[in-house]
C-alpha cells in the first residue's frame, strides 16, 4: 500500500531484545484529537464543526497536556484509542499484560509458532538454565513427530471433500497436546489496544510487577508511549511516590494465587439468593432462546458465583480471554501434579517416556535455586495451577456456553462442562442453559479456524 513508507511508527527495544511498537495509522486526526473534539463535544453545543476549527488552530497537544495529564480529567482518555504490538516476550508476561478487565487483543496461539526456533526468555541466564529449555524444546519437537502419523490412525478422514481441514484439524491436536511440554518462559507476541486511560492505567502495576521482565516491558512501553503521544502520557520517571509504593505492596504480597491442597474441581461458592429472585426476572432467565443469545449484563445484580478448579497453564491462557469474569493470576508451580488428559492422548511408550522425562525435569528445577516467580518460566505448561473464578451469571453462562463446545481444548472444556453442571443442578428450571455436555471428540472443525492471508 502505498504510503506506509512514510508512516511514523514509535518501536523501542527493550533489555532482553523484544520490541514494543506503538502504531502510527497515518490518521490526520490522532487518539490525543480524537480526544480532544470528544470533551469539547461535551462541554458545548456549538456543534463538532466548530470544535474541528479549534483543532485546527491549536492542535490537540496543549489540551491534552493540561486536561488530561495535568488536570487529571481521566474520562477524556477514553476518548482516544491505540494500538501497540509487543514481540519477544514470554508466556508469563503476556499474561501479565493482559491480566486486565479492559484489555482488548490478541496473543500469538501456540499452534502457528514454529517454536523449532522459538526463543525461550531465560532470566536466569545460566548454562543449566539454558540445556534446561533446549531439552525442552527437543521434546516437544520429538513429540509432534511421533503423535502426528498417530492422531492420523486415531482420527482417520470421514468426511469426503474435508482433506485439507482434516488435515489441519490433526494438526492443531497435535499441537494442542505437545504445548503441554513447552516452558511457560516460551516466547510469544502480542498485540494490545485500548483507550489512552487504561493503556495509562496499566502502567504503575506492571512497573511493579514480581518478574523483572513485566517491569523491563513496563519501562520500554512507558518510554513508547510517551514519545508517540507526549501530550498524553506523563514524562517517565514522573511518579506519585505513595501511590507507587502502595502498588508495589499489593503486587510484590498479593498478586500470584495459590491454593495448596486444591481439589480437581471445588464446590463453588454462591453469592445468589435463588429463592428471592423476582418473578420477572426468573421470566428472563428461563426464556432465553438457545443461539448464543446473551443474557442482560444488569443480571450481575443478581449476585456472584466463585468456582475454584485445577487447570493446566496452557489451557489457563484461554480461558484468561474472558474479561467479564474476575480471574486471579495462578503461580504456576509443579505442586499441583501434570495434567493426565496429555498422557491420555499419547500413544503408550511416548506417554511412558513423557513421564519419566517430567520426574527428571522435576528434579532439575529443584535444583533450580530461584523464587517460585521465577521458576515459572522453566516449568512445562502442562502443569496444573489453581484457577479462581468469580463473576454473575451473564458472564458465567456465556463463558460455560463458549467454552464447553467441542471445538475448545479438552482440559479447558472439561472444567466449563463441570461449571455448567453446577449451573444447572443449581438453578434448575430458573435458567435456561445450553452448553455441550458430550464426551471429548475429535472436531474436524478445529482445523476450520484458522486466519488465512489470500494469495493476490
Amino acid at each position: 500500500m502505498e504510503g506506509l513508507s512514510a508512516l511514523q511508527h514509535v518501536e523501542k527495544t527493550m533489555e532482553n531484545g523484544g520490541t514494543v511498537l506503538v502504531l502510527d495509522t497515518g490518521a490526520v486526526v490522532g487518539p490525543p484529537a480524537q480526544a480532544m473534539l470528544a470533551a469539547l463535544h461535551s462541554r458545548s453545543i456549538g456543534g463538532i464543526k466548530s470544535h474541528l476549527e479549534v483543532l485546527n488552530k491549536r492542535g490537540p497537544a496543549g489540551f491534552m497536556k493540561t486536561y488530561f495529564v495535568e488536570y487529571g480529567h481521566k474520562s477524556i482518555g477514553d476518548l482516544g484509542s491505540l494500538t501497540i504490538f509487543i514481540e519477544g516476550v514470554s508466556m508469563l508476561a503476556a499474561k501479565a499484560i493482559q491480566d486486565s478487565r479492559l484489555y482488548n487483543g490478541q496473543e500469538a496461539s501456540t499452534r502457528y509458532i514454529d517454536f523449532s526456533q522459538q526463543p525461550f526468555i531465560d532470566p536466569v541466564n545460566m548454562k543449566a538454565t539454558q540445556t534446561l529449555l533446549e531439552k525442552q524444546r527437543t521434546f516437544y519437537l520429538e513429540g509432534l513427530e511421533v503423535l502426528k502419523p498417530f492422531l492420523a490412525e486415531k482420527f482417520p478422514l470421514t468426511v469426503e471433500g474435508k482433506e485439507r481441514a482434516h488435515q489441519k484439524a490433526l494438526e492443531a491436536r497435535a499441537f494442542d497436546i505437545m504445548r503441554a511440554f513447552l516452558p511457560a518462559g516460551a516466547s510469544t507476541n502480542l498485540a494490545w489496544h485500548g483507550p489512552i486511560r487504561v493503556l495509562g492505567d496499566r502502567l504503575p502495576e506492571l512497573r511493579n510487577h514480581p518478574l523483572e521482565e513485566v517491569r523491563s516491558i513496563a519501562k520500554t512501553l512507558h518510554e513508547a508511549l510517551y514519545a508517540a503521544f507526549p501530550e498524553s502520557f506523563p514524562e517517565p520517571g514522573k511518579i506519585y511516590e505513595d501511590t507507587e509504593a502502595y502498588v508495589g505492596s499489593y503486587m510484590r504480597d498479593s498478586y500470584y494465587y495459590d491454593n495448596p491442597g486444591l481439589p480437581t474441581f471445588k464446590a463453588p461458592v454462591c453469592g445468589i439468593d435463588i429463592e428471592n429472585i423476582p418473578p420477572e426476572v426468573r421470566k428472563i432467565l428461563s426464556t432465553r432462546p438457545n443461539g448464543k443469545t446473551e443474557l442482560p449484563k444488569w443480571l450481575e445484580e443478581l449476585g456472584q458465583i466463585q468456582y475454584e478448579f485445577l487447570l493446566d497453564f496452557g489451557s489457563f491462557r484461554d480461558v484468561q480471554r474472558h474479561r467479564a469474569v474476575i480471574q486471579r493470576m495462578p503461580l504456576l508451580t509443579t505442586g499441583h501434579g501434570f495434567e493426565p488428559w496429555y498422557f491420555d492422548q499419547m500413544p503408550e511408550e511416548l506417554a511412558e517416556q513423557a513421564r519419566a522425562y517430567l520426574k527428571k525435569l522435576e528434579g532439575s528445577l529443584e535444583d533450580l535455586a530461584v523464587s517460585p516467580e521465577v521458576l515459572q518460566y522453566f516449568i512445562p505448561m502442562g502443569y496444573r495451577c489453581a484457577n479462581r473464578i468469580t463473576g454473575g451469571l451473564p458472564a458465567l453462562v456465556y463463558l460455560v456456553e463458549l467454552r464447553a463446545q467441542t471445538t475448545v481444548h479438552s482440559t479447558l472444556r472439561i472444567r466449563a462442562q463441570q461449571m455448567g453442571e453446577y449451573l444447572g443442578l443449581t438453578f434448575g428450571e430458573t435458567l435456561a442453559l445450553f452448553y455441550d455436555n458430550s464426551e471429548d471428540q475429535f472436531d474436524i472443525r478445529r482445523g476450520e479456524q484458522d486466519i488465512i492471508v489470500k494469495e493476490q
